[in-house]
């Protein structure tokens, strides 16, 4: 399709968690470590690659669901460029006294976050022009303490969606990025307000304030002071300009001050993390040498108990050449002793049998398992190549649209032939598959007529796919009218995705079957 573009379906990870502030034995109190913990959240990325012009839309986060915006992306030699209006947009310091503004990113399908510049608002509203070099992304707006952050907060007010302007097939992708956690920004809010109060300063003055005192808190004295020392000196300046110098000075030494203060940050946060990894290769290095110490005194101990019993067998020796009858008696019990040891062996070698027995009968198991759950995830692919195809609790789930058959009608479209005649032929490659044809209406019309239509179009389904070749005995139809509906019913796009007929493809051979889920169910 010449105009086509292809969007996918990002899953985000939120990283965050600010490490409790450690006790040395020394009564003092260590710098804060920061360490990521993953959740997950989901966007859309959009690739606007070959294409001239195309418009997405924003919609609002659970943090902001007032908000809203829309975009025009157009290519403009090799780049892409985006001129973005936002509206309904709270002040961001309804996040916490340290968040002063907004932050536009780009998420790649690698999970890589670029800052493509601030968003400032004029009342609950703002418009932003940028480009970037990125072909496929997808758009996220982040409140943030500042403009020069290098990685978005969790703190999601905005995220990009398809609108009646875009165009395209939409594929769900799993990709991991990292969030960071509000607290990671955290300081003392209180004892800064004191000394300088917010709203009476220029947005970029507030901004390296923040900027300083966040990498202050976060232990950029001990670890990159020299770039914090740079931050600060510039922030004094700023601080003595204002108010009545140069605004435009003002807002250069703040902005140096930002940039100086995020680098110091992005600084100490890596060599903290270098810090702990470093700990932790000692600790590992000390529990090794613990261990090879704990060796060597077994072994010496084994030795001790060798030269005891090669003593006494000695002893035995030179009372057995005096006692002829013990002699014989001792042999005897060395007889008895060698048999009973040899019993021991024998227990010992049976039960490593059984053992090795139990261990490869689980590895068979979890082998088959496996080659299911790649087979599983194989089919997913190809099916999703011909029809939206999901995998669920029932089974892989393909989706034929509405627009497969005629309004009103259950005969199946030459396009909804074409795909199914591609679907029977991966269905035929893996005997063993079970399919149930399941068809669904909107509201529209009566019970009666929704249920026949919604039978019909399953059947017919079910008709196509056995003259393709399938097995009758393992495909099965039914109708369930306008019940389980995916969406309102209340609007045309929402009845459009109602009006559907669902495949749920299951089998031992991918590790379900059909029957798991109650009647009507569609997930």
């Amino acid at each position: 399709m010449k105009n086509a573009f292809v969007a996918v379906l990002l899953t985000v990870f939120a990283a965050g968690g600010v490490g409790a502030r450690q006790h040395s034995s020394n009564g003092k109190a260590d710098q804060p470590t920061y360490h990521a913990t993953m959740v997950p959240r989901t966007i859309l990325a959009i690739n606007y690659q070959n294409r001239n012009k195309t418009e997405v839309g924003f919609q609002g986060s659970p943090l902001m669901p007032l908000a809203k915006g829309e975009a025009h992306v157009e290519s403009r030699n090799g780049r892409i460029a985006v001129d973005a209006e936002f509206r309904n947009l709270d002040p961001a310091g309804k996040f916490g006294a340290e968040y002063l503004t907004y932050v536009l990113w780009a998420v790649t399908p690698e999970g890589k976050s670029n800052n493509l510049g601030e968003v400032l608002l004029s009342g609950n509203k703002s418009k932003l022009l940028v480009t970037t070099t990125l072909q496929t992304f997808g758009l996220i707006v982040t409140a943030e303490p500042y403009y020069a952050v290098t990685e978005p907060s969790d703190a999601v007010v905005l995220e990009n969606i398809v609108v009646g302007g875009t165009e395209g097939t939409l594929q769900q992708v799993n990709v991991n990025y990292q969030l960071f956690k509000r607290g990671i920004y955290s300081y003392n809010t209180e004892v800064a307000a004191r000394i300088h109060a917010k709203g009476t300063a220029p947005l970029e003055l507030e901004e390296a304030r923040n900027a300083v005192e966040i990498a202050k808190n976060a232990g950029a004295q001990q670890y990159a002071s020299d770039t914090l020392s740079k931050a600060e000196i510039s922030l004094t300046n700023a601080e003595a300009t204002f108010p009545k110098g140069d605004k435009r000075v003002v807002v250069q030494d703040s902005r140096d001050a930002v940039q100086n203060a995020a680098e110091a940050l992005q600084m100490t946060m890596q060599r903290e993390e270098e810090e702990a990894q470093a700990q932790e290769r000692a600790a590992a290095a000390q529990r090794t040498a613990e261990a090879q110490a704990q060796q060597q005194q077994e072994a010496a101990a084994r030795q001790q108990a060798d030269l005891q019993r090669q003593q006494a067998e000695l002893q035995a020796q030179r009372d057995a050449q005096a006692r002829e009858q013990a002699e014989l008696q001792s042999q005897q019990d060395a007889q008895a002793r060698a048999a009973a040891e040899a019993k021991s062996q024998a227990d010992a070698q049976a039960a490593v049998q059984a053992q090795q027995a139990a261990q490869q009968a689980q590895q068979a198991a979890a082998q088959a398992e496996l080659e299911k759950q790649q087979l599983r995830a194989m089919l997913l692919e190809q099916f999703n190549r011909i029809l939206p195809t999901t995998d669920t609790a029932r089974g892989l789930k393909a989706n034929l649209a509405d627009v497969l058959f005629a309004t009103g009608k259950f005969e199946l479209q030459p396009t909804a032939r074409e795909a199914l005649a591609k679907f029977s032929g991966i269905v035929l490659a893996h005997p063993g598959l079970k399919m149930q044809v399941e068809g669904y209406t909107d509201s529209v019309g009566g019970d009666t007529f929704n249920q026949t239509l919604s039978e019909n179009r399953a059947n017919s389904v079910r008709a196509y796919l056995i003259a393709q070749g399938i097995d009758p005995t393992g495909i099965t139809a039914v109708g369930f009218g306008k019940s389980n509906p995916v969406a309102s019913n209340d609007n045309s796009a929402g009845r459009q995705q109602n009006r559907r007929v669902e495949i749920i493809i299951s089998g031992e051979i991918i590790g379900s079957q059909i029957g798991g889920a109650q009647r009507g169910e569609s997930q």
